[in-house]
């Protein structure tokens, strides 16, 4: 027992002096989306315990441009309609605030949930209502299980969090990429709509397949193009658009 106690020690020094994370290694490799389970033989004694299963990508996710946003909220009408055949801003998936003390054209910011590679909400979940949609991969509730502890919407590490809480129905919901959209005859999700990005009238809202970089910089993107600069929206900082996003520009 003495010697399984001092091996654990051994193998909890060398993951610190590596320097990396139990958590920080699941959000690499959540990220890349690699559903398996690695052996401890490979790692004991340097990252991981005996086996870790990672928790595998969304199948996309959803870009903004808060400059460009004209802060109309079509976008949250249009999420509270398709999901719950209702007009109700508080009820949307996505949102927009605006600062009125902030100028020009930082006052707005789009909230939308960032189906995170490793999804803080998922892990606090005590009943697993708050789930890796296993089609998907879209981090969502199952409704029928939630039992309103609101610990989803508490463990999101956003200051606003993007785990909105159904004050009607009293369960947590979040954005699914539509793909449960029971009042719009679309199909939604990686290879279908999205109802937000469908209607903003200026196209301040894109979608990608493609894992974003971690950080704001890789959520919050420049959708403007030239005419854009010409009434006085800045395009970048070289004045040219964002050619990763050219081809969402509106």
């Amino acid at each position: 027992m003495a010697d399984t106690d001092k091996n654990a020690s051994v193998e909890q020094d060398s993951a610190a002096q590596a320097g990396v994370s139990r958590r920080q290694f699941l959000t690499g490799f959540g990220g890349l989306g690699v559903g398996v389970v690695l052996g401890g033989s490979l790692f004991r004694g340097f990252l991981l315990p005996d086996e870790v299963v990672a928790i595998p990508a969304s199948d996309g996710y959803l870009l903004v441009d808060s400059k460009k946003c004209q802060g109309c909220n079509t976008c949250m009408m249009a999420c509270s309609l398709t999901h719950h055949g209702v007009q109700s801003l508080s009820l949307s998936r996505i949102q927009v605030v605006q600062d009125p003390f902030v100028a020009f054209p930082e006052d707005k910011s789009v909230l939308q949930c960032r189906q995170c590679p490793h999804p803080a909400c998922v892990e606090a979940c005590p009943t697993k209502a708050m789930h890796v949609d296993s089609e998907t991969g879209v981090r969502t509730v199952d409704a029928a299980k939630c039992i309103g502890c609101q610990e989803c919407v508490n463990a999101c590490p956003f200051d606003t969090s993007r785990v909105v809480w159904n004050t009607a129905d009293k369960h947590a919901q979040k954005c699914d990429l539509c793909k449960d959209t029971p009042f719009w005859n679309e199909t939604g999700g990686a290879d279908g709509k999205r109802a937000c990005e469908q209607v903003c009238p200026v196209g301040a809202i894109s979608f990608t397949t493609e894992i974003p970089l971690q950080s704001n910089e890789g959520y919050e993107v420049n959708l403007r193009d030239a005419g854009w600069a010409k009434i006085g929206y800045p395009i970048d900082d070289e004045g040219k658009i964002n050619p990763a996003t050219a081809s969402a520009a509106h």
